[in-house]
């Protein structure tokens, strides 16, 4: 099974609430289907060589003990956000990649993604040849005593409380933050 494959898969065994906290719809079942088209359109969808936009994978790490979660000070894009990145030709699921994605950027060995599939999607723009990161998003579960390693795609590495995320990073990831907190 080819990786295209298996993200067909997760995202057509991807049953989001479209509904927020608030009430409002939230747009997941669209987005869930924009992916399902992307991928039908173009065989090369997962990769970023891929110009009308590419899924990519990433992943909230929590530590639900503490109430915590690491977020990156991303280097090009100066912003805090979970980690995650491109798909890569050794990625067997979109589950290994968002997982190897978390360890490399987070430099935390053990992680273990929280049961039943992806927690979000998110599409975002980006500059060109590309155009669009198609993110499907984890969440992953950091072990006792997790010890943090900044990689090079980080200015920064830090533990934010739940009640903090939303006055440093951006409601994309307050977004992922309490979904992930709705399926502990």
């Amino acid at each position: 099974m080819t990786l295209h494959d298996d993200a067909t898969l997760v995202l057509k065994g991807y049953a989001p609430e479209d509904t927020a906290d608030d009430g409002t719809r939230d747009g997941q079942a669209e987005l869930r289907q924009a992916y399902l088209d992307h991928l039908a359109l173009h065989a090369d969808g997962m990769w970023k060589a891929c110009g009308a936009g590419h899924l990519t994978a990433s992943a909230l790490v929590i530590d639900p003990e503490r109430e915590k979660v690491l977020l990156t000070l991303h280097r090009k894009l100066r912003m805090w956000l979970q980690m995650g990145g491109h798909c890569e030709e050794r990625d067997a699921t979109l589950e290994a990649a968002a997982l190897r994605e978390a360890t490399e950027e987070s430099g935390i060995t053990g992680l273990t993604l929280l049961p039943g599939g992806p927690v979000r999607l998110d599409r975002h723009p980006i500059p060109s040849p590309c155009h669009w990161h198609l993110d499907v998003q984890y969440a992953a579960l950091a072990p006792a005593g997790a010890a943090e390693r900044i990689s090079e795609e980080s200015l920064e590495l830090r533990w934010f409380g739940y009640e903090e995320v939303a006055s440093v990073a951006d409601a994309s990831v307050v977004r992922l933050l309490e979904a992930t907190r709705a399926r502990l």
